[in-house]
């Protein structure tokens, strides 16, 4: 027996063939499908606990043989299974999407063919709906933030981050990926997103002055490969501070819990869909490669919408 390595630090009870095939799958994620190492590790862990579960459930490490003999009954054991375990309704979801990218592969590469993972159906998920700050929270934690610190240069720093995502609705794994070699300089930005796919988007002024009044200060190099948002030490920010100073201005200002960086680019859509915007426009500027996902935010929205009949219906009016 052998074990396959996926990802960084997980490994899999695999014999043989599956383990060459669980490699070559690593390589065609990473090279072709270009997955962000997010992404990579969440397949990687998924393909892991299923392998865990299959060599219980078989008493034997598994091969590829053994997986073309799977039936839709021990797919579906092992949902209950994670359900047993306590498993989030999403993650279980994630965890079947993940085998059925896994299975797809092995039958585009002719190593086998089971359309048993095809029959399973992925538990349904509430739909969520995205939580926004009111146009007020959400300048008031961009103010606040160039205050925490004792530093000048860190107070610029977060300002402008938190404008940016805001300003300009990226996610944050993006904003702290952008080099000094994206600053903008006129009025869009090009933003690198999801499945390296990308984007331009507006910059208004208040953002470029923000990024430029922190730069200014900044004591690290900014040659154009040097990441723009760096910690106390030059190194890239990592998101994890930006997540604690999003929990310190939720104590500071009495926040919803929901106010986490991500809420800044809900409240960038949300706030463009109150002041008119049209959900094509909005799905272009937040990167989005399905409109179903934008629609999410009409929902959020429901103020606006009473707003319009209130004002426009003669019954209402009345």
């Amino acid at each position: 027996m052998d074990s396959a390595t996926l990802g960084p630090a997980v490994h899999y009870a695999a014999r043989g063939d599956l383990s060459r095939a669980i490699a070559d799958w690593c390589t065609w994620l990473s090279a072709e499908r270009r997955l962000s190492a997010h992404t990579f590790d969440a397949y990687a862990r998924d393909l892991a606990a299923f392998l865990l579960f299959l060599t219980d459930h078989l008493g034997t490490q598994p091969d590829l043989n053994d997986l073309g003999t799977l039936k839709p009954a021990d797919f579906r054991s092992y949902l209950a299974h994670r359900a047993n375990a306590g498993i989030a309704r999403s993650s279980i979801a994630r965890n079947m999407s993940t085998l059925r990218n896994f299975f797809r592969y092995l039958e585009r590469s002719d190593r086998l063919h089971n359309p048993a993972v095809k029959a399973v159906k992925t538990p349904k998920l509430p739909k969520s709906v995205p939580k926004a700050l009111e146009e007020g929270e959400a300048m008031a934690a961009i103010t606040t933030a160039g205050e925490m610190h004792d530093e000048p240069w860190l107070d610029a720093r977060d300002t402008a981050l938190l404008i940016l995502l805001y300003g300009c609705g990226l996610r944050i794994g993006e904003a702290l990926a952008l080099t000094c070699g994206d600053v903008p300089e006129g009025d869009v930005m090009r933003v690198v997103g999801k499945g390296r796919k990308e984007r331009i988007v507006p910059v208004l002024p208040i953002v470029r002055d923000a990024i430029a009044a922190y730069r200014k200060i900044c004591p690290f190099a900014q040659e154009s490969t040097a990441p723009l948002f760096v910690g106390k030490r030059g190194k890239a920010l990592n998101p994890g501070v930006v997540q604690r100073q999003m929990r310190r201005l939720r104590a500071l200002l009495g926040l919803p819990e929901t106010a986490t960086p991500h809420a800044l680019r809900h409240s960038f859509a949300t706030h463009l869909l109150a002041q008119g915007g049209d959900l094509r426009t909005i799905q272009e500027l937040l990167g989005h490669a399905s409109l179903s996902t934008t629609q999410r935010y009409t929902v959020v929205d429901a103020a606006r919408l009473k707003k319009v009949y209130d004002d426009a219906h003669p019954r209402a009016r009345s």
